[in-house]
């Protein structure tokens, strides 16, 4: 039990963000967007400060940014 809690659940809010956020971007809902920032950031925090894993932690610095941008370019279609 002690390994599912290893990260104090963390770990398991962030898969849990990024699977909503699939969820919101299949229903084309801008919001998936910041959705995936959350668990970009969860993900940077865990790779820096609990895993000490770099490539984690820089990884997810550049899918934030790419998630960022997405959701400042978003723009709603009119409807047809």
């Amino acid at each position: 039990m002690d390994s599912f809690l290893k990260y104090y659940g963390l770990d398991w809010m962030a898969m849990a963000a990024s699977l909503f956020a699939v969820y919101l971007m299949g229903n084309k809902n801008r919001m998936g967007f910041l959705s995936y920032i959350t668990a970009n950031a969860l993900w940077i925090y865990l790779g820096v400060f609990k895993m000490q894993s770099l490539g984690i932690s820089v990884g997810n610095i550049f899918f934030l940014f790419m998630n960022l941008r997405g959701y400042l370019k978003w723009k709603t279609q009119p409807d047809k």
